[in-house]
């Protein structure tokens, strides 16, 4: 910097520049300049860049968890999984069937400027299905449905199947602000999930508890449709099922809807 104050004998009316890294220092001379003051600009010529794959670990998904039921309990396969059942057997309690995702990690791939992207990872999914009526009974080997009724019937205060998924996602995602931290965009994309672990999950008059393990003759593999909408710092996920849950007997195709809490 005291170099650049001593006076130029070449000229007075050039502009010194010199580079360094991605500093870049300007300094311009007068017509009534002393040799002891010159103006000097300073700047930061670095471009900021984005990485072309960025990871957000961690990401969790808080929402509900239902199913579109197109049984036809008339139909002597769903008479014979379900004896004597009904389409009430297996309504829902509103707001109470929930879904949980914990992915490990996500990971955004730039394709095109970074406005378009393939998002993939790996997770978990974990529903619970709150029956309305609590008195729905599973039983295995083989899987029965049947009501809890008569003069042994057990007083129950909460029934809820859960069933937990292992599950890849992949999505395209297009993102209207890739320069924005929380910006907007839209995703869309199917998910391959396989079950790992089912169970009934009963709750006594009593505060008594009981488990049963299973897979209940469901599905071992779960294909779905997914998405996701990013509106600045909210994100919204949903979910829904290529076909039933079940393997057999009742046909109800599951779907989700929720809040992403993410990075991105």
């Amino acid at each position: 910097m005291c170099g650049f104050a001593q006076t130029d004998t070449t000229s007075t009316q050039q502009a010194d520049t010199i580079k360094i890294g991605g500093m870049i220092i300007i300094r311009k001379s007068g017509d009534n300049d002393s040799d002891h003051h010159r103006n000097v600009t300073i700047s930061n010529n670095k471009k900021h860049t984005q990485s072309n794959v960025t990871t957000n670990w961690w990401v969790v998904d808080l929402g509900f968890a239902n199913y579109s039921d197109k049984t036809d309990y008339a139909s002597a396969a769903v008479q014979q999984f379900a004896p004597g059942s009904n389409k009430d057997w297996f309504n829902l309690r509103t707001g109470k069937s929930v879904n949980v995702n914990v992915w490990v990690f996500m990971q955004r791939l730039n394709m095109v400027k970074h406005y378009v992207n393939l998002v993939y990872g790996l997770g978990v999914e974990l529903n619970n299905y709150r029956f309305d009526d609590e008195n729905i009974l599973f039983q295995k080997n083989p899987t029965h449905v049947v009501y809890n009724s008569g003069a042994d019937q057990k007083f129950i205060s909460k029934n809820k199947l859960a069933a937990d998924y292992a599950t890849v996602p992949l999505m395209l995602n297009i993102n209207f602000t890739p320069n924005r931290k929380s910006g907007f965009g839209i995703s869309g994309g199917v998910s391959a999930g396989y079950l790992y672990s089912a169970r009934q999950k009963l709750k006594y008059d009593n505060d008594n508890k009981e488990k049963l393990h299973g897979d209940f003759d469901l599905n071992k593999w779960k294909l779905s449709y997914i998405g996701e909408l990013s509106l600045g710092p909210v994100r919204l996920y949903g979910s829904y099922a290529f076909k039933s849950m079940w393997a057999k007997g009742l046909d109800q195709t599951p779907y989700t809807v929720g809040i992403r809490l993410s990075n991105w």
